[in-house]
């Protein structure tokens, strides 16, 4: 009977776990929204509440508190300037847990773990306002285009860098099988030679040996 005792061990160290957890806490105030197996938010949403209590106040005894858990201090900021204000007049049940069924692999069950008033970014948002440049932007631009200031693409000259890189490629790839031609047609004179040196000094031994077969044959006849 598990009397008194709270928590799950899933398995891991005492250390381990609170690495887990350190790193989940800090994915969770970054993201507002993560992904986990219900174990684990099961035990992560007690943690993550009191971070916010804690958050709430702003005094910097709570601020240190909080850096024990989360040592990354951009978060600690977010947490305290932009997640604790929001939920200044609710005490409590600040995060809720998502059951999202199971996973392929172990069958594991899986959950999303997010805050209450969470609110999903649409395609294009961002913080500073900006916007990031997505992959298939900074394609365009090392291709034929650039991305200017509202997020059109803007034809880049006619000559771009990709078609000098182009270039220089082939001619150097030219270089280098006229090198290897050379190189090779080199070596294999080299070999020839060496072929007909063999032969030559073969046909010496031979026409030297020959004198020698005939007086021996010679000397058998007269025996006989």
């Amino acid at each position: 009977m598990r009397h008194r005792i709270h928590g799950r061990k899933l398995g891991w160290t005492s250390a381990h776990r609170k690495a887990m957890f350190r790193n989940q806490l800090t994915a969770l105030f970054t993201h507002e929204r993560i992904t986990t197996t219900i174990a684990k938010a099961k035990d992560l949403r007690p943690l993550a509440e009191k971070m916010v209590t804690l958050a709430r106040t702003g005094t910097l005894a709570n601020r240190r508190r909080v850096l024990t858990m989360v040592s990354d201090k951009q978060v600690v900021r977010h947490l305290f300037d932009d997640i604790a204000p929001r939920f200044a007049d609710r005490d409590g049940g600040y995060t809720r847990i998502l059951r999202i069924g199971s996973r392929k692999g172990d069958n594991a069950e899986m959950a999303i773990i997010e805050f209450v008033d969470y609110q999903p970014k649409e395609k294009g948002d961002d913080h500073d306002g900006g916007g990031k440049a997505s992959l298939m932007d900074r394609a365009k631009g090392l291709f034929g285009g650039a991305r200017g200031d509202a997020g059109d693409v803007v034809e880049a000259d006619a000559e771009t860098p990709i078609d000098e890189a182009t270039e220089v490629a082939a001619e150097t790839t030219a270089e280098i099988v006229e090198e290897t031609v050379e190189e090779t047609a080199e070596e294999i004179a080299a070999e020839v030679e060496a072929v007909e040196d063999v032969v030559e000094a073969e046909a010496a031994d031979v026409e030297a040996e020959a004198p020698e077969a005939e007086e021996s044959t010679e000397e058998a006849e007269k025996k006989e």
